[in-house]
């Protein structure tokens, strides 16, 4: 009989969490400059490839919690090893390292979408704003990024076994 073990369950939902929260965030981020991107290429569709780079760059955070999520599921051992046993404390660990990067890539995803969509507008009025475009949008980016990197540094720092 398959038996559920409570911590193993808990770091599940916090890898769970870290893509699920990171993956939201990179859709509507997308979506946003998605729609800013397609009212610009009807007009000029010879910016598209200045456009895609825009529309593109909200996706990273679904990335970044994928990345946590497969993190946190190789360290209990459910990829790439033997599922072990955890105990709930170790579990609460797991869980509480996925929330910086599925809130961190949530958010920024979402409003780096809102950054975007804005640089495709100026792109739209004067393409040399492309790269003005880029930078103000990957500044929303830097906090993607510590999540992860606060993740990792969590996830790494739990005793397992």
């Amino acid at each position: 009989m398959f038996e559920i073990n409570t911590g193993v369950a808990l770091a599940v939902l916090g890898a769970a969490i870290a893509a699920a929260l990171g993956g939201i965030g990179s859709s509507i981020g997308v979506g946003l400059a998605g729609q800013s991107g397609t009212g610009v290429i009807s007009e000029k569709p010879e910016l598209f490839g200045k456009i895609l780079l825009l529309q593109a760059l909200p996706g990273t955070q679904g990335i970044y919690g994928f990345l946590g999520a497969l993190l946190i599921l190789i360290q209990i051992g459910l990829i790439g090893g033997s599922a072990t046993t955890i105990d709930i404390s170790t579990g609460w660990q797991f869980f509480g390292a996925g929330i910086p990067v599925g809130l961190a890539g949530l958010f920024s995803g979402i409003h780096q979408g809102k950054v975007s969509a804005a640089g495709l507008n100026a792109i739209a009025k004067d393409s040399t704003n492309t790269g003005k475009a880029v930078i103000m949008s990957a500044m929303v980016e830097t906090y993607a990024v510590l999540g992860l990197l606060v993740s990792v540094l969590l996830i790494f720092g739990i005793k397992v076994g």
